[in-house]
């Protein structure tokens, strides 16, 4: 899984279905969740992207979306936001929310 900039965010979410998580490296819950994305991030391969933001290295990009805690995890459809969910999610959660977009 990739962690992008707020100079590459915009064209990264601008095609396809995109999972954004937004993490810190501290956060206890982020760190459970990051083995659930790996395992999506293979299994959506080709279908949907799963990509990551350090809020302490990108707030700006926090900010823009409105990430109050973490993990937040958004949704883009073709560059549009779909969906935010907060928090530590199981992978059948994250599994219904990318079908609902796919």
């Amino acid at each position: 899984m990739q962690i992008i900039t707020t100079n590459e965010f915009d064209k990264a979410v601008s095609e396809g279905v995109v999972l954004v998580d937004f993490f810190a490296d501290w956060c206890g819950p982020c760190k459970m969740l990051a083995p659930v994305l790996e395992n999506l991030s293979r299994e959506y391969e080709g279908r949907a992207t799963i990509l990551k933001v350090n809020v302490d290295n990108d707030p700006d990009l926090a900010r823009r979306f409105g990430v109050a805690a973490i993990p937040t995890l958004v949704l883009f459809k073709d560059g549009a936001e779909v969906k935010t969910v907060m928090g530590y999610q199981a992978a059948p959660a994250l599994t219904q929310l990318l079908d609902s977009a796919l």
